[in-house]
């Protein structure tokens, strides 16, 4: 590859990192927007329209073979179902989150959800946490313990996301699939018992249809907006993808700190939710540990690319 098509690769994999980002950034406003309905019909309708979305690309992008691949592989499979049991419940965490105003909470645990990784991949594949980060890994407790002295309330949302994430991350290590087709298998399981409780609950008068109804009919749109949902969680991961392909893992994990920071700032500033000294103070903790860690991430960065090793 010339120059010209290097600068032009990377400058398409910057954008596709910038706009991914972005876009998980702002979806607090679309969770937002589907008011009334609650967070455990978005969460079922969520499960199904993901797997349909995904079927529905990765069969178009792939074919047939490649999507058929991993049900020869039964171990693959296990890995698959329990890693959708986990990424279902960060999901319902967080839109359940996000729909009582605790998006502050979500921040936190996001924010401190790199440095929890690095942690899983110290005990469970012996990597080497170096310095830095065992630092940024200090300043994170510290903020965690701050938050329940100052509170004395276990900040459970914010390490429900953290820990069901990494946890998930760390099952994922080793399955190279692409991110649609392991996204498919991570809810195809799942999908025919949401499409069963969604069924019910619209026959029973508990659905979307039900509660947007009562909301007035000027409210229908919101059913019809809630079955993007699919799609707004497959778009930012297919961006994510060609990302990845196309720039370094350095600039790849420090993007992910501006959805963090954009929804921050939507749950301050648009949300109004409470912002207080406690919060602050916690949130200065976590960010002076992720300069730590990023700085290590930047150091081990320049080391693997100089001599082709893995330090930090």
């Amino acid at each position: 590859m010339n120059t010209i098509d290097a600068k032009k690769e990377y400058r398409e994999g910057l954008a596709a990192a910038l706009l991914c980002q972005v876009i998980w950034g702002v979806l607090p406003i679309y969770w937002h927007c589907l008011r009334p309905i609650g967070s455990d019909v978005i969460i079922f309708y969520r499960v199904f329209t993901v797997a349909l979305v995904s079927f529905v690309i990765a069969i178009a992008k792939y074919g047939k073979e490649p999507l058929l691949e991993p049900l020869r592989d039964k171990k693959a499979l296990i890995k698959y179902i329990v890693s959708g049991l986990l990424i279902t419940a960060n999901w319902s965490i967080y839109i359940w989150a996000v729909n009582a105003d605790h998006v502050i909470q979500t921040c936190i645990g996001y924010y401190i959800e790199p440095v929890v990784i690095c942690l899983f991949g110290t005990l469970l594949f012996k990597e080497k946490m170096g310095k830095m980060k065992l630092t940024a890994l200090i300043f994170a407790i510290i903020a965690v313990i701050y938050i329940l002295i100052y509170y004395r309330q276990f900040p459970g949302i914010a390490l429900s996301l953290a820990f069901t994430f990494s946890i998930y991350a760390a099952i994922k290590k080793d399955m190279k699939k692409p991110p649609l087709i392991s996204l498919l298998y991570e809810t195809v399981f799942f999908a025919p018992i949401a499409l069963g409780v969604i069924v019910w609950m619209e026959c029973t008068g508990h659905g979307a249809l039900a509660q947007v109804g009562a909301a007035g009919t000027g409210e229908l749109y919101k059913y019809f907006l809630m079955l993007l949902c699919g799609a707004f969680t497959a778009l930012p991961l297919g961006l994510y993808a060609n990302a990845n392909n196309k720039v370094n893992m350095f600039l790849l994990g420090v993007s992910a700190y501006l959805s963090t920071t954009i929804a921050l700032c939507l749950s301050i500033w648009v949300f109004r939710e409470p912002f207080d000294r406690g919060q602050l103070i916690a949130f200065i903790f976590i960010w002076i540990g992720l300069i730590f860690f990023t700085a290590g991430e930047f150091r081990a960065y320049r080391e693997i690319t100089s001599t082709g090793k893995d330090k930090d």
